[in-house]
């Protein structure tokens, strides 16, 4: 595990380099290091600088959740391509060297605030989705991931997940059984993604959306989407069915929104949005998208559900411990896929023009 103190100690050695001098936010200042916030895969320390109110983040790849040893270079180059929706961070420098500093490292915008309050800020939120999957995004800039084939996509990544948790022996046998059939369910319907494929609306996605990774700043009445890890080009239902999941809204709150609450959402959503056809076809977007959204996060939960108990070196956080304990009960599972299991879904197998 790497040391963070040490890892600050690093960066003030750093900032004093030529190379770090040649920055222009960096550049004729001193600042002040401290940490800011430490994840999975990143460590995120703020520099506040001595000589005028200059704040800045310095973030270290420390892991990825996409497998890319250009990690870091993956999201600054995200961030360059949505610097002019005014909803995410600005990006200042890259560095994946990896000579400095054994990790890629970036340097961004630092945005005070607090994190989405759902009974507040989801109509802000649905602005800020609408801002970013309306960027326009040049084909040769275009180095995204692409969910050409997002349900097989998803499912193949369930099924990998899954059978972490299927050959554990800590695995609670009833639990195994349901998740196997919905499992078989998914496989059974993820040719219904031919409905995006006949209908594609290609944009950039966030994929991570909880109310954590969005920052509120009240006084200055602005919201971003901070945290861009794992980007990916493809459907707006991937973000918008994951916002609204229960899964997302229960991972750092108690809140788990209604259906009237999920279509003011929806609705808020469209009144931003301009091309008329996405407007026309969105709930059906979202519709297809949803059990597979739900899955998802079922499946990393079971995954890091035994990985915490057994194989997971990283920094374990009590809350994502107590989280994952809380959504691997059966009754929680069953509450988001007896609807399905239970009945077929009436699915339209070709878009509405």
């Amino acid at each position: 595990m790497i040391d963070s103190h040490a890892m600050q100690t690093q960066i003030e050695k750093y900032l004093r380099t030529p190379e770090a001098l040649r920055i222009p936010e960096i550049g004729g200042r001193e600042f002040h290091v401290t940490l800011l916030a430490r994840g999975e895969y990143n460590l995120n320390y703020l520099l506040t600088s001595q000589t005028d109110d200059r704040q800045c983040v310095f973030r270290v790849n420390i892991g990825t959740q996409i497998n890319r040893a250009d990690q870091i270079l993956y999201e600054y180059r995200a961030l360059k391509l949505l610097a002019g929706s005014g909803v995410t961070p600005v990006p200042y420098m890259v560095d994946d060297s990896r000579e400095f500093f054994p990790q890629g490292i970036l340097l961004m915008e630092y945005l005070p605030g607090e994190p989405l309050d759902y009974r507040r800020d989801t109509d802000d939120a649905a602005r800020v989705f609408a801002a970013i999957h309306q960027v326009d995004v040049p084909v040769e800039q275009n180095h995204l991931i692409r969910e050409d084939a997002p349900l097989s996509l998803i499912y193949g990544e369930c099924a990998r997940l899954l059978d972490v948790y299927f050959t554990s022996e800590l695995a609670d046998p009833e639990i195994r059984a349901y998740l196997q059939e919905v499992l078989a369910w998914m496989d059974a319907h993820r040719g219904e993604e031919r409905y995006y494929q006949a209908d594609p609306w290609p944009c950039i996605v966030n994929t991570e959306v909880n109310s954590g990774n969005f920052i509120v700043n009240r006084d200055l009445q602005t919201i971003h989407l901070v945290d861009w890890e794992m980007p990916r080009w493809g459907d707006p239902s991937q973000d918008l069915s994951h916002f609204c999941a229960p899964l997302t809204t229960l991972w750092k709150t108690t809140f788990r929104m209604t259906d009237a609450q999920k279509r003011a959402f929806l609705n808020a959503y469209k009144a931003h949005i301009k091309d008329s056809h996405l407007r026309d076809t969105l709930d059906e977007r979202v519709r297809l998208r949803d059990p597979f959204v739900y899955l998802r996060g079922i499946s990393w939960s079971a995954m890091g559900w035994v990985a915490y108990q057994t194989t997971f070196s990283g920094m374990k956080n009590q809350d994502t411990w107590d989280k994952l304990q809380q959504y691997m009960q059966l009754e929680f599972i069953r509450s988001l896929f007896d609807p399905y299991l239970g009945g077929e879904l009436i699915i339209s197998l070709s878009p509405t023009n």
